[in-house]
């Protein structure tokens, strides 16, 4: 007998949670965070604020005046949150970037789960990249929250790519320093030209991973990797583009023989790990995944 509510009546004691960015209205996170409180018959619910960096700090403070249990935040404000939040977990002090809040009775701690959510990608793909190396290219939010988070569970040493004219190239740079005081992985930052150090860092590494938007639609037929030679089957592949499903990348690495995986189920892992630091609760993601983020 199926015991599983319809639906979770909304009530005097229902827990608010929430995502804030702009835009937020494409958003899956309230379709799988939704289910997932039904599915568990917790007595909770996540809304979408559109709100952007200027008006955060107002809006951080009425939700935190609210009661509100936790929330995400996308983009533009995953940076400024650093800045309102009481504590920071030790992969937020190392990026200087958040996308998960939790509200303890009015003291709001940063949390970053994207790059768990990549980590946890990589196990669901199959792979095992502790004490190795790997290959990332790009230095963006993504990249610096998968470039710490590796860092955190024991990955060896990290080659990062990425333009030297890049907004982002001085706090990488203090972000690598941060990283081999408080870890044990190496990370050696390279510019995009380099292609003799690229060669060499993709014959050492396990996984390479674009974390940049080239090959992203609609400009699907870019690459971030341009010589397909450089990929072979020893090397697992992984983009964080969903969209599409099989990136220019991925086809060229799947050709050559090497294991691929996309960004659809980091997107899945982070939103998990943001659940239970909520929640307490284990998100039933392979309920979820089979309803939100089947192939």
């Amino acid at each position: 007998m199926n015991t599983t509510p319809d639906y979770i009546p909304i009530t005097g004691h229902t827990r608010l949670t929430a995502l804030l960015g702009s835009p937020v209205t494409h958003s899956i996170s309230p379709l799988m965070h939704n289910e997932s409180f039904r599915l568990l018959g917790l007595d909770y619910v996540y809304l979408c604020f559109d709100v952007k960096e200027d008006t955060l700090e107002e809006a951080v403070r009425g939700l935190r005046q609210t009661g509100i249990r936790g929330f995400n935040l996308t983009m533009p404000n995953k940076n400024k949150i650093v800045q309102l939040a009481d504590r920071l977990s030790l992969s937020v002090q190392l990026i200087g970037a958040a996308n998960t809040i939790v509200n303890d009775n009015g003291i709001l701690t940063a949390y970053n789960t994207d790059g768990y959510g990549f980590m946890q990608s990589v196990k669901d793909a199959g792979h095992e990249i502790t004490g190795k190396t790997m290959t990332l290219m790009g230095i963006g939010g993504a990249a610096a929250a998968i470039c710490a988070q590796a860092a955190l569970d024991g990955v060896k040493k990290i080659h990062i790519f990425a333009r030297p004219t890049s907004r982002f190239w001085n706090r990488t740079e203090d972000m690598i320093k941060k990283i081999h005081q408080k870890t044990a992985c190496t990370v050696i930052l390279h510019e995009n030209g380099d292609l003799p150090a690229l060669k060499k860092a993709l014959e050492e590494s396990a996984l390479l991973v674009n974390a940049t938007s080239v090959g992203m639609a609609p400009h699907t037929g870019n690459s971030i990797i341009e010589d397909a030679s450089l990929l072979t089957p020893h090397l697992a592949v992984g983009d964080i583009i969903y969209n599409p499903r099989e990136t220019k990348l991925l086809s060229m690495a799947r050709e050559r023989g090497c294991p691929t995986f996309n960004g659809m189920y980091m997107l899945l892992y982070q939103g998990a790990e943001a659940f239970k630091l909520w929640t307490g609760r284990e998100m039933p993601v392979d309920v979820i995944k089979e309803k939100y983020f089947s192939e």
